[in-house]
């Protein structure tokens, strides 16, 4: 089958749950997106509230802090939101990545050159008793390797699975980052991941894809091989007739289906997640998205396309610039839309 962009842009949505909100538990949904980008705190929220019929945000922080969830360095090496078998399994498959991060960061400098088994052995040694603050680790490893604890911090969230505690991550808490192996967190032990499986869950959740598609949302290289040999996936042609893996039986949306107006975080993987991030935007309402340093404000959605920009000012949600004229339909959708968000943001 051959799907126009638009098409393809429905079926996103569709799969996503941002074409109609559905009544089911965050977990839930935190588990059918493979995790929700949570390099800030507010987004994983939005990202709830926008695809849930309800969303009590207290609820979410009692599920991190009853190890429901788990805040975890994952894909394209950035914190997100996961259930405790998908950290087990995401952060072996993602960690080559995290190796090239390792290499290039600044953050963590001259501190890569400690042989890997010293570090990781050292680290063990510094957490034996359980959970400490980032600070403190970098303290103790400094203790050990002559090189600035801030760098050893970094260093360390980095080469081992570290998962970042509760209070971090729940609604309107405020606290330092404590580190403690995700595995001994949780309780679920680290898994040799199943590729062809997460692949597939990635097409259900983000599919129709290409190969590299997949390495779009994580980061992880050399998957075309994998796809080409998963015979139980269908194959969809784009506009430009580019291949498509895609689960079997798995739903395409129509092309008029009605896409309402949505608010989500600075960051969602709904449009970080294809190589040409042109699933629900154009480059020129990207560009002026994009700062020096990341995305400049909240993102605001209309018919199914990156339509503007909004920020938090006292609580209240404010468009900061549009891309386009909004019509009369979809205005009287963004003040629902406000008014949802602003109930949450004042929960």
């Amino acid at each position: 089958m051959r799907l126009t962009r638009q098409r393809l842009n429905r079926t996103l949505l569709l799969r996503q749950h941002l074409l109609e909100r559905v009544a089911t538990e965050p977990v839930t949904m935190v588990r059918h997106l493979v995790g929700l980008q949570a390099q800030e705190n507010l987004p994983p929220y939005l990202s709830l509230a926008a695809r849930l019929t309800t969303l009590d945000p207290h609820e979410v922080s009692a599920h991190l802090e009853e190890r429901r969830l788990v805040r975890l360095l994952t894909m394209r090496g950035t914190i997100h939101l996961l259930t405790p078998e998908d950290a087990a399994s995401l952060r072996p498959w993602v960690a080559p990545r995290i190796e090239q991060e390792i290499r290039v960061s600044q953050s963590i400098g001259d501190a890569r050159e400690i042989p890997r088994p010293e570090a990781e052995a050292a680290l063990r040694e510094v957490l034996a008793d359980g959970p400490l603050p980032q600070k403190d680790i970098g303290l103790r490893l400094a203790e050990r390797f002559p090189y600035p604890a801030t760098q050893l911090g970094q260093l360390a969230r980095s080469i081992a699975p570290l998962a970042q505690l509760p209070p971090r991550g729940c609604w309107k808490a405020s606290g330092g980052v404590v580190y403690d192996y995700v595995d001994r967190w949780t309780g679920v032990p680290i898994a040799e991941p199943d590729v062809p499986d997460l692949v597939r869950r990635y097409l259900r959740a983000f599919g129709p894809a290409t190969a590299a598609d997949v390495t779009a949302w994580s980061a992880v290289t050399r998957l075309g091989p994998v796809l080409k040999g998963m015979e139980d996936l269908v194959q969809h042609e784009d506009e430009d007739g580019r291949v498509l893996y895609d689960v079997e039986g798995a739903p395409i949306a129509d092309e008029d289906a009605p896409a309402p107006v949505r608010l989500l975080g600075t960051y969602d993987n709904v449009w970080l997640s294809h190589a040409a991030r042109d699933r629900v935007t154009d480059p020129e309402a990207r560009r002026s998205w994009m700062g020096t340093n990341g995305g400049i404000g909240n993102t605001l959605f209309a018919d199914g396309w990156l339509a503007g920009i909004w920020r938090v000012v006292d609580g209240r949600v404010e468009v900061d610039r549009l891309h386009r004229q909004l019509t009369r339909h979809e205005t009287a959708q963004l003040d629902e839309e406000t008014a949802r968000v602003e109930a949450l943001l004042a929960a």
